[in-house]
């Protein structure tokens, strides 16, 4: 796997292990002590280093390119998964993915943000950057979801919607707002789990749930850091103070109460574990929806759901 800036020492430590472990099993010698005690050290430096990773450091580790995308979360928790495309009007925007499934016998419809594996499946993908089109496909499929009673779960994980000519020749806005709107006026049920990257409206889009969720080290802002750093101080160097400031990490947006709970990552991040993070996904969201069907089949999601974006900006004002 690739190793970020700040984890040098890991990658050393790791590096000097599997050169050890080769040594041993061309039989030159005993070292299984030496690897033993080195692989004590690799493993507490990555818990100590984990442990305080700074906004900077978080929003580098959520946009680490082996973190468990949309398709293995499909993979992983949803049975009979059929996928849905279109937005009926323009085509089809393979960034936004989506489709009808079971998550433990429950029929449910979702909806997530696809950047794509590999050089090929990332520009497939473009690399998560949704145009109008995926934002309308996305509609259209919570108001199906509405119409035949199906709970909705969606998966973020875009740095923002697509910037291009195109997209706003196309009506990006109107249809990032439009999304916002049909989340917000739907009656079932929305569990959203912010994956990766939570970035602008391209994320609020598919954020608009009844119970939110966020991995450790997941990010989730109005905009990303470089773009914040290029308006406030026109420099992209200043991307670290800019983290800081936007309170994005999932420990900040949990105290101001603009999420729900927090999902806990393997020791050095999902990337490293990248199925056993699926699986700790998948039990957070099955809690959400046992939490859900606790307030019973007369619940007005729709109101509770409204409720609970307008007091998000009362918190802290008195």
């Amino acid at each position: 796997m690739s190793f970020l800036e700040f984890e040098k020492p890991i990658a050393e430590l790791e590096g000097k292990i599997k050169e050890l472990r080769h040594l041993s099993d061309n039989g030159e010698m005993d070292i299984s002590e030496e690897v033993s005690k080195l692989q004590g050290r690799a493993e507490q430096l990555l818990l100590e280093t984990y442990s305080a990773l700074t906004p900077w450091q978080k929003t580098q580790v959520a946009r680490h390119l082996d973190r468990p995308h949309f398709t293995h979360y499909i993979n992983g928790l949803i049975d009979d998964f059929t996928p849905l495309a279109g937005d009926r009007v323009y085509g089809d925007d393979r960034a936004i993915q989506a489709g009808i499934g079971r998550f433990k016998g429950r029929s449910i419809m979702v909806i997530g943000h696809e950047k794509g594996i590999g050089t090929d499946g990332r520009i497939k993908h473009n690399f998560g950057m949704a145009h109008p089109e995926g934002y309308r496909k996305a509609s259209r499929l919570l108001q199906m979801a509405d119409r035949f009673g199906l709970p909705v779960l969606t998966l973020v994980d875009t740095q923002g919607a697509y910037p291009g000519v195109g997209a706003e020749q196309r009506g990006q806005a109107e249809a990032i707002a439009k999304a916002i709107q049909v989340g917000l006026d739907v009656r079932v049920p929305i569990v959203t789990v912010i994956v990766g990257e939570g970035g602008s409206g391209g994320a609020v889009a598919l954020a608009v749930g009844n119970k939110v969720l966020m991995l450790e080290h997941s990010i989730y802002s109005v905009i990303s850091p470089e773009g914040c750093a290029a308006i406030l101080w026109r420099s992209g160097d200043k991307a670290k103070e800019a983290a800081d400031a936007l309170k994005l990490t999932a420990q900040d947006l949990y105290k101001l109460r603009v999420i729900d709970a927090i999902i806990s990552e393997p020791t050095g991040g999902a990337q490293r574990h990248p199925h056993e993070t699926v699986k700790r996904v998948g039990y957070a969201v099955a809690t959400a929806f046992v939490e859900i069907d606790a307030l019973g089949p007369d619940a007005d999601f729709r109101a509770l759901r409204r409720k609970k974006f307008l007091e998000m900006g009362k918190y802290g004002l008195a």
